[in-house]
């Protein structure tokens, strides 16, 4: 077998488990091509020859392992994800194993889940086009002014340094959103509005439930909140009922459609999975890619249902295509 693995070495805390991995991945006969990336890197070139290998590892944190799952959407690569990064929600989101044995005989397993990805535009005050991929959660307003504050601490606090951005800003700016989804039209006030894949978070506490990455849908979610303060409410509510089934998200409203369109009253921050983007903007639009990557999963990941051989997502090595 050939395996392709792209590891972020600025992912994360620097953690050498991705060797420990590999060991266990790689067998007498197999060809292991480790392709190390940093700051700056350029996702579609890192994956330019993807189809070449029969698994591509990515290995770092959220904001990586989503850029180079963009660039490997409608491809038929099977793709292992390998938690690398701070938060590591993606990874989570699929709800496998995580020791680095168990990652690598799923991966050499190859059965994999058909997920979908989402695709943001938005242009920017200086009137910047820009169009990114996500898999999880992007947004503007509260969030993503906690994602950008919390950059000086994140390498030495890890998650504890979203928690601390929280508290420097316990009253954000309450904004009007004109929200538009699969065209039925709302108004709503807030300190948010995110779109999100999937809405996992850590702990396993599902911000709204049954939220999934393989149902061809993007969930709406409106901060309605005055102040942080009163994110103490959905957070405890989350800790009592994970799932959120029994237990109501306050100050949380949500909607469900293919597309949306959100746009801002003033100028709004943004964030794509969680990376904090330069400059502001009046909103944003969103679509679904249903079903565009093939994630490695294992028995007991809640995708597990639905996952496919190898054999039904790779074509032969004579009619491997480059794919966009």
């Amino acid at each position: 077998m050939r395996f392709l693995i792209v590891h972020n070495i600025d992912s994360g805390f620097g953690s050498d488990a991705i060797f420990a991995f590999q060991r266990s991945l790689v067998k007498p006969g197999d060809e292991c091509c480790m392709r190390t990336i940093g700051d700056g890197f350029s996702p579609a070139d890192v994956v330019a020859d993807a189809e070449s290998f029969d698994r591509v590892v990515i290995s770092g944190g959220d904001g990586t392992v989503s850029s180079l799952l963009y660039q490997l959407r409608g491809r038929p690569v099977i793709t292992s994800v390998f938690p690398s990064g701070t938060a590591n929600l993606i990874f989570e989101n699929l709800g496998c194993a995580p020791e680095p044995s168990a990652i690598a005989r799923a991966c050499r397993a190859g059965k994999s889940a058909a997920c979908d990805l989402a695709e943001m535009s938005w242009t920017d005050v200086d009137g910047s086009f820009h169009r990114e991929g996500f898999a999880l959660i992007s947004g503007t307003g509260f969030d993503a002014e906690i994602m950008r504050a919390a950059i000086p601490n994140k390498q030495a606090m890890g998650e504890a340094a979203y928690f601390l951005a929280v508290l420097s800003n316990v009253k954000p700016d309450i904004i009007d959103f004109s929200i538009d989804v699969d065209g039925e039209h709302h108004e709503r006030q807030g300190i948010g509005c995110l779109a999100a894949n999937n809405v996992m978070m850590q702990g396993e506490i599902e911000i709204v439930p049954d939220s999934r990455m393989d149902d061809g849908l993007l969930d709406v979610i409106m901060i309605e909140s005055s102040d942080a303060v009163q994110l103490v409410r959905p957070l405890v509510a989350g800790i009592l009922d994970p799932k959120g089934r029994n237990v109501a998200r306050p100050h949380i409203e949500r909607f469900q459609g293919a597309e949306l369109r959100v746009r801002a009253s003033q100028p709004v921050p943004i964030e794509v999975d969680g990376d904090p983007i330069d400059g502001l903007t009046h909103g944003y639009d969103v679509r679904v890619l249903p079903a565009c990557v093939n994630l490695v999963v294992d028995s007991i990941s809640r995708y597990a249902d639905g996952a496919r051989p190898p054999e039904a997502v790779r074509p032969s090595h004579d009619s491997l295509g480059t794919g966009t």
